[in-house]
């Protein structure tokens, strides 16, 4: 066998990757806001079938060769889902220091994100959305949720 009838690596279930990805949040005149772009620094690394990418993301890189260069658009409801009006919850003070691990006369400000851990000892992200003495508003929606999304992939390697 000659190094000209080697096959290029393809993405499968649960490939490694190494790649550059840009991913924009599409608004009804096209696409709006960057949410991240790594074509300027150091390539990511991605493991297919682990939970780092939405399951409607990896969806699209699954049969890519290595170096394949390419965009995705994935509506929200194949990204991060719907947002959910439950996951805005109000929370006191005194939660928030205790969950949170803050000090009691911390100061935010609305957009702060906020690690809490949960009583299984797991840990979850909410945005400060208001606040006030007694209690906060955060929304602990994905950042991504409800948002359709153009990536554009450079698929550098593929183990």
């Amino acid at each position: 066998m000659t190094s000209n009838d080697a096959k290029q690596p393809i993405v499968l279930e649960h490939s490694y990757l190494t790649l550059h990805y840009r991913i924009m949040i599409e608004s009804g005149e096209g696409v709006g806001n960057l949410f991240i772009d790594t074509f300027d620094g150091r390539p990511a690394t991605l493991q297919m079938g682990v939970g780092q990418w939405a399951p409607g993301m990896e969806v699209g890189l699954l049969g890519r060769p290595e170096g394949d260069c390419f965009s995705l658009h994935v509506c929200a409801a194949d990204a991060y889902g719907d947002r959910n009006p439950e996951l805005v919850q109000r929370v006191t003070r005194a939660m928030l220091v205790q969950n949170a691990g803050v000090e009691a006369d911390a100061e935010f400000s609305p957009g702060d994100m906020v690690n809490f851990t949960a009583p299984n000892g797991g840990q979850y992200a909410g945005v400060l959305k208001e606040i006030d003495q007694d209690y906060a508003i955060f929304d602990f929606n994905h950042p991504l949720a409800g948002r359709d999304l153009k990536i554009d992939i450079d698929l550098l390697g593929v183990l």
